[in-house]
């Protein structure tokens, strides 16, 4: 009877955090954050060691380790881990989970120095995907030789796969921001040159210039020379 209940409460604890990781998914925080939190509830659900995120840049084609609670420097700056090479690499290029008995043995498992020092050793690595493509790996470390099973694997990957809405709506959501900045400075820059060029009876093109030379010289980012330029003429006309 006991062994049924603990079995209960293991399901419940893991249907829980799969509902955490699906409300973040429209939670708005930032990516670093919200890749933290990610690790935070893997850890506590899978009763690992380390659980650690790494997502693929797209442009060097290496997986880079974001988030972790690992309080290790050296598996923190571990080296990053090109597609296709280690265990990670395998599981981002092939889009299938692995899982490795003991990763200290493993020849496949590239930081085995770092393993050994640290005391990790079984391992369940699954990807993360948005409709087919790879953004990412999940991993998810024992200090005690674990056989990982099915339903570990089942609850890890659906872990992996809100994780992965999460993150790219989050990346979205960062690169509509960014666009609204920008578009913003635009504006405050081409108002400011308009007041600049009135002022100092000067071309348009050469207000533009004054500004990006202030910006150099005084460090300081075109926004903030523009909205310096636009404060005075507020305060001159008061």
């Amino acid at each position: 009877m006991a062994k049924t209940v603990h079995k209960y409460d293991a399901y419940l604890k893991q249907i829980e955090a799969i509902s955490k990781i699906a409300n973040l998914i429209t939670s708005g925080l930032y990516l670093d954050e919200l890749l933290r939190l990610i690790v935070q509830v893997t850890a506590e659900v899978m009763n690992s060691k380390v659980s650690s995120l790494m997502l693929l840049d797209p442009e060097s084609k290496e997986l880079v380790v974001r988030a972790t609670q690992s309080i290790s420097e050296a598996y923190n700056k571990k080296a990053n881990i090109k597609l296709g090479e280690g265990i990670a690499g395998k599981v981002a290029s092939m889009n299938k989970p692995i899982v490795v008995l003991d990763v200290r043995k493993d020849q496949r498992y590239v930081s085995r120095d770092i393993a050994k020092k640290e005391s990790l050793v079984s391992l369940a690595s699954v990807p993360m995907a948005v409709k087919g493509k790879i953004i990412g790996v999940l991993n998810c470390y024992t200090s005690k030789k674990h056989e990982f099973t099915r339903h570990e694997i089942q609850v890890l990957t659906a872990l992996a796969n809100q994780a992965a809405v999460a993150i790219e709506n989050a990346e979205l959501d960062l690169k509509a921001r960014s666009a609204e900045e920008a578009l913003v400075t635009r504006k405050v820059v081409e108002r400011a040159k308009d007041i600049l060029a009135q002022e100092a009876n000067i071309p348009p093109f050469e207000a533009y210039r004054l500004i990006q030379k202030q910006s150099m010289d005084k460090r300081k980012t075109m926004r903030e020379v523009a909205e310096a330029i636009i404060l005075a003429k507020d305060i001159k006309g008061k």
